[in-house]
């Protein structure tokens, strides 16, 4: 630095002074300003654990460690641009559905900041979502019955019960997995799923078929260490937390192939839909808050319209 140009900064700093600021505090604050690893730590300990079920705290909590603080952490949290934002969810674009999780995610934790007082405004807003394919994978009835006679097989029947209610009863599976013997009212059939268990933290009442009070009823008689839960793990105080192997086995031995557990919703749904069953009675049934989510199914509610069509051709027909 020049001789002038350190003069024009030591007479810039004085007129400060004069004015009543303080450039030694200042330069302490803008120093110690919270971090976006800072920011991530408060918003997993203050938000995340105690407001969001374990499962999405869970994926907070590895959003955070693998792709946000690695890319942003040691910037201030009041320095981080839209087009910081925009760069990282760009760089994620090969898998769409991650990325915009993230950006959401990153939305919430500057829209806490914001209250925090570390900044004032979200340089998350405004970003565009990549689009997101929705899946439309469901079994064929083909399908569902080898899937039944690879359940019937396996040697892991707790587990396969898991699979059996998740089927008969359109759950989401950490539903059925943390699924404990009060929320059933099996004389009324009905399970009444808590708020802290269902997506839309919501208490829910969903009503029962026979056959799954009657499955409920044969687990809970076989049942012999007491557990609270209906699918307990290694310890009858925990429930089973991980159903990977055991599906992959599954489905391998059923010869299915691209399907996952939760699609096991989509084919409780096309099944009911096919059946002549309103998209709104399905929806109100596998818990969708937004009717535009149960609208994936709508070509096959044409289908059993297209059959009482066919009637009055026939009719024609066989004149």
């Amino acid at each position: 630095m020049s001789f002038s140009e350190a003069k024009k900064l030591a007479t810039g700093l004085l007129s400060d002074v004069l004015r009543g600021a303080d450039p030694v505090s200042d330069a302490a604050i803008v120093r110690n300003a919270p971090t976006i690893t800072d920011l991530a730590e408060q918003y997993y300990e203050i938000h995340a654990l105690p407001k969001k079920r374990k499962k999405s705290a869970a994926n907070d909590r590895s959003m955070l460690d693998r792709l946000i603080v690695p890319r942003l952490g040691t910037q201030k949290v009041s320095e981080v641009s839209h087009r910081d934002i925009q760069t990282l969810h760009n760089s994620i674009k090969a898998t769409p559905y991650q990325a915009n999780r993230v950006l959401a995610l990153l939305s919430k934790m500057f829209e806490l900041s914001i209250i925090w007082g570390m900044r004032g405004e979200n340089p998350a807003k405004g970003i565009e979502k990549f689009h997101e394919e929705k899946r439309h994978r469901w079994l064929s009835s083909e399908e569902l019955s080898r899937l039944g006679v690879a359940l019937d097989g396996h040697r892991n029947q707790n587990a396969a019960n898991a699979i059996r209610l998740q089927l008969l009863t359109g759950a989401r599976i950490g539903e059925v997995l943390s699924a404990q013997w009060p929320d059933f009212d099996l004389d009324r059939g009905v399970w009444i799923k808590p708020s802290h268990h269902t997506k839309q933290k919501r208490t829910e009442h969903l009503p029962l078929a026979r056959a799954v009070v009657a499955l409920l009823k044969k687990i809970h008689e076989a049942q012999r260490n007491g557990s609270e839960f209906v699918f307990p793990g290694k310890s009858k105080a925990k429930p089973i937390v991980d159903l990977k192997k055991f599906w992959k086995s599954l489905i391998a031995g059923a010869d299915i192939q691209d399907y996952r557990i939760h699609d096991n919703r989509h084919t409780h749904a096309s099944q009911l839909v096919s059946s002549g069953m309103s998209l709104a009675i399905v929806g109100r049934l596998l818990g969708h808050t937004n009717p535009m989510t149960t609208q994936r199914y709508a070509h096959i509610a044409d289908e059993p319209l297209r059959a009482a069509a066919e009637v009055m051709a026939r009719k024609m027909e066989d004149r």
